[in-house]
């Protein structure tokens, strides 16, 4: 059974909304499935897990949440080599420039990403939400 981490930071509840269908669909695959919110995880939990879905909406200029998101993210990095992981995340402007240096960012620290990040303007719509629950169903396999 795959054990999978879904971490996520949500100021409006969007963000939140996705990592639930992430969960939903991770689950549906029969994984061991475990929700934390960035105050809740460590570095010290990332070798626990199989994979590990990050959440976090774009704030201010298209960057990550720097209160509690961004300072927990930093600490994970130098585990993320060769860990499977997927990001995710709303927005309300722009064009999603924030996940792309995200992206960038993983790939550098020499994480895999398993499968195509899912960014949706606001709350999830019908066809973020399939791609959330799809997220999950690769992280759980």
């Amino acid at each position: 059974m795959s054990k999978v981490a879904v971490v996520y930071w949500s100021g409006t509840g969007n963000t939140e909304q996705m990592a639930s269908l992430i969960l939903e669909g991770a689950k549906a695959k029969g994984a061991e499935v475990s929700e934390f919110s960035a105050a809740e995880f460590s570095p010290e939990q990332i070798s626990r897990y199989d994979s590990i879905a990050f959440g976090c909406p774009s704030m201010g200029s298209e960057e990550l949440e720097e209160s509690e998101f961004a300072p927990m993210f930093q600490t994970c990095e130098p585990k993320l080599k060769d860990k499977n992981i997927a990001l995710f995340g709303s927005y309300g402007w722009g064009d999603g420039e924030w996940m792309r240096k995200w992206e960038s960012k993983c790939q550098k620290d020499g994480a895999a990403l398993i499968c195509g990040s899912v960014i949706c303007n606001d709350a999830p719509d019908d066809d973020a939400a399939k791609s959330l629950r799809d997220m999950g169903r690769i992280l759980g396999s």
